[in-house]
């Protein structure tokens, strides 16, 4: 549907300032995504990390001429002639509100999806098993939130004859909003688990608070054998029908029989109705199961036929929740998405390509396949495609696949088509590709994995896979304790934990902390040299790295006079005035630092007599916050602290920044975060008060190479140091000490999780391989191991080895392939 500027104008109720006509195809909350911006609404939504206001003369700048504001800006008609500017209490409420009377324009089945787990997978499967047969929109990837959930229902069109929208919430009363969003007619609870607990008093909590979004909903699809959500539908206030699924209960509306699981697939038996059928998926694992149950129970309900939904059920794909960068051959940058593909999710990873911040001046190329199951004429489909494809900047298109080459003529840019991946990978083109950087975006049945392959730098089959979603999570988590006016710097110190500290970087800078800090100056360079905007503290620098900190604008701690005077000279020679500085006092670390006792008035005095460096913060560190068995000594290193930072404060005009909060001291002393804290391990998982874990953010995974029956009494590896007591399966798997798996794991010290089972580290851990032991344990070569992650967290290694997680992640080598995704 198209909206005029006055038919939005009076849905939101807006007070308009501005006469320009307009009409409007696309809502925008991120002015870093804009591509079409004739047709844009632009809502300046406030958050804690931001102002949308602050973007308005950019985006007016680059095209957009529609805005939805809290306030006008002042000289509007002079400053913005040809705008207009929708004025309401709230763009957040406005642009829920637009979205919600969109979807009442629409009478079709609306199936929305929450839980704690499996929402994208149970969402992506009801696609795929229902798009055959009828147009589906669905949520672009996890767009589950107070703002993905409008953005998602707007997709709504002419076209659609199902919906399909996960609602996520971390707060108690976020749902409200989202149900009168999407006004469900078929609800599925896929689960409740401890995901965002800590908002929530308790469990039962958590899910009545799900189950509210299917209040009004005709059915509700869930899992009878789940206690807490049987309970907590028991006393809902729903009162419409249900699907309770069961496999015990054999009663049930739709009863499990039997699961039978094979080698590379399972096999369901289920009754609905009193009727009996079968099916199976390709997946062995529990949370598919279930995931596929939910989808069979929605399936049935939409009068689906048994024999269709076991042919579409046998052919469900992967669910990639993330998009991949990875590095390539002969200097590329590959993001790897080929999972799916839609116009949306097209935009999305477009938008995701351009905000690289290895990109620089690399030319983009994306390899494309035919877009399907659509529902759109071909013609109108890649003319939007090709639309998008010259506004989001792109410099070759590859194309494959026969409707994609029967629209070559729609694109406008250098271009080149194959009917078949086959013909793409044997034409030689790929061998030809260098310093670029490649979007490969396809639907699974064209099989891209051999593009990505043929691309992808293979350097290690073992690999560290970095969830960037969960930086995020993790930094959400620690500013729940602060007040929003509250600064944060953020830890990339040593590789960012070994994670990588380019694109951990580039991501905390989009979620907009004040600072990052770094260990040495030539880590700041690096991310300066890629990108990297935000201000960067040097946590020690080094005397001959003074003209690497003016060069990049590094801010460096300054701990002792001779630093002190030796920079204050080197700024000197050079010119530089009003040069930032940190200045840190040691309160009882004794690590580094100024007395705060003696050296203060010393601090100002040398301060005051140059121009060349201004005090921007003054700060210290815990030594024991994570503990109440230090607080005493915590309270009086605040306090000497606090007398210190203020004589410093009082003695000059400018804004000093006091700090001393670690990530513990965020959590335990919300008192104490003064002007901005420091946030380090927590933001990689792991709460440094009881080592419990966060959001997982890093996942160190191999392969078996090789599984080799050695016979009852034989040693393994080198110096026979252990012996198998019994016949034995010994694999061996790619990962050494020289990749960071440290030697006293092994001869049984230690463990990694083969299929989710775990095998112990047998023989001498070597420099590159290792061996473990999978008896009894249902494998095979080239399966995948987890030595720390999701299901093996990094802790049980760091208690194995009596030392702290930090040693175990900063140990990873350089040489193991970093993985991203988001």
């Amino acid at each position: 549907m198209h909206y005029t500027i006055d038919n939005i104008t009076a849905l939101i109720g807006a007070r308009r300032f501005g006469s320009a006509e307009a009409c409007i195809d696309w809502l925008l909350t991120d002015s870093r995504s804009l591509a079409f911006a004739e047709t844009t609404l632009f809502f300046a939504i406030r958050t804690k990390l931001g102002d949308g206001h602050h973007y308005i003369p950019e985006l007016y700048r680059r095209g957009v001429r529609n805005f939805v504001v809290g306030n006008v800006p002042a000289n509007y008609e002079t400053n913005y002639p040809d705008a207009n500017f929708l004025l309401v209490v709230s763009p957040l409420k406005a642009l829920q509100r637009l979205a919600e009377r969109h979807r009442e324009e629409y009478d079709l089945p609306i199936i929305g999806v929450t839980g704690s787990n499996g929402k994208t997978v149970v969402k992506e499967w009801l696609y795929q098993l229902l798009s055959p047969s009828m147009h589906v929109t669905r949520s672009p990837r996890s767009y589950n939130s107070q703002v993905g959930v409008p953005l998602s229902v707007w997709l709504l069109n002419e076209h659609t004859q199902v919906g399909v929208f996960e609602a996520g919430i971390s707060q108690p009363g976020e749902m409200a909003a989202l149900k009168a969003i999407i006004q469900p007619t078929i609800g599925v609870m896929t689960n409740i688990g401890p995901a965002h607990q800590e908002n929530f008093a308790t469990i039962q909590e958590k899910c009545l608070e799900k189950i509210s979004l299917f209040k009004d909903a005709d059915v509700i699809v869930y899992c009878a054998d789940d206690a807490v959500i049987s309970e907590c539908m028991a006393v809902s206030l729903y009162t419409g029908d249900t699907i309770a699924w069961s496999t015990s209960n054999t009663d049930a509306t739709l009863y499990i029989r039997s699961i039978t699981k094979k080698a590379d697939h399972t096999d369901i038996v289920y009754r609905f109705l009193g009727v009996e059928n079968s099916m199976s998926i390709p997946f062995t694992d529990d949370a598919s199961v279930q995931d596929s149950i939910h989808c069979l129970a929605v399936c049935l309900y939409l009068h689906l036929q048994p024999a269709d939904i076991a042919q579409r059920m046998a052919q469900l794909e992967p669910v990639a929740m993330r998009l991949e960068v990875m590095q390539g051959v002969r200097g590329c940058t590959l993001i790897n998405d080929t999972y799916n593909s839609d116009v949306t999710s097209l935009d999305i990873a477009l938008d995701f390509m351009n905000r690289r911040p290895e990109q620089g001046n690399k030319p983009k190329t994306l390899i494309l396949s035919d877009i399907l199951q659509t529902g759109l004429p071909t013609t109108e489909l890649y003319t939007q495609v090709a639309d998008m494809i010259e506004r989001r900047g792109i410099d070759r298109l590859i194309g494959v696949g026969p409707e994609i080459s029967a629209a070559h003529a729609l694109f406008n840019v250098k271009k080149v088509f194959f009917p078949t991946s086959d013909a793409l990978t044997e034409s030689g083109l790929l061998d030809t590709m260098s310093n670029e950087m490649v979007l490969i975006k396809g639907s699974r049945k064209f099989g891209f994995e051999q593009i990505t392959a043929a691309l992808s730098l293979r350097v290690h089959e073992t690999t560290l896979d970095v969830n960037l979603e969960a930086i995020a999570e993790n930094l959400n988590f620690y500013r729940s304790f602060m007040k929003p006016e509250t600064k944060i710097t953020c830890m990339v110190k040593a590789s960012a934990y070994g994670a990588g500290s380019v694109e951990i970087a580039k991501t905390l800078q989009d979620r907009g902390v004040d600072y990052l800090a770094v260990a040495v100056a030539d880590e700041g360079a690096d991310l300066r040299r890629a990108g990297i905007t935000t201000g960067i503290i040097v946590m020690n620098p080094e005397m001959t790295a003074f003209n690497t900190l003016f060069q990049y604008d590094l801010e460096p701690e300054v701990y002792s006079f001779k630093l002190l005077d030796a920079l204050v000279h080197a700024a000197e020679k050079q010119g530089i005035q009003g040069f930032p500085v940190h200045i840190k006092l040691d309160t009882g670390m004794h690590r580094l630092g100024f007395n705060p006792l003696k050296d203060v008035p010393q601090i100002i005095e040398r301060l005051k007599r140059q121009s060349a460096i201004v005090p921007r913060s003054v700060f210290s560190h815990f030594v024991g916050s994570d503990s109440p068995d230090f607080d005493e000594f915590s309270a009086r290193q605040f306090q000497l602290f606090d007398e210190a930072s203020q004589q410093l404060q009082r003695a000059f005009p400018n804004k000093i920044l006091r700090h001393i909060c670690n990530s513990a001291g965020i959590e335990r002393f919300p008192e104490r975060h003064l002007d901005m804290v420091r946030l380090g391990l927590g933001l990689y998982g792991i709460d440094p008060i009881d080592n419990r874990r966060l959001h997982n953010v890093t996942s160190l995974r191999t392969t078996i190479l090789q599984i080799r029956n050695v016979p009852k009494g034989d040693s393994i590896g080198y110096s026979r140091r252990s012996f198998v007591e019994r016949d034995s399966r010994i694999a061996a798997i790619p990962i050494g000490y020289a990749d960071g798996l440290n030697r006293h794991l092994g001869n049984r010290n230690g463990y990694c999780l083969v299929n989710g089972q775990k095998a112990p580290y047998i023989g001498n851990i070597c420099m590159d391989v290792c061996m473990i032991d999978v008896t009894g344990i249902d494998c095979k070569e080239g399966d995948t191991v987890e030595i720390f992650g999701d299901n093996l967290p990094v802790t049980v290694l760091s208690d194995k080895l009596d030392t702290i997680p930090y040693e175990v992640l900063t140990s990873v080598s350089n040489r193991v392939k970093r993985v991203y995704f988001q």
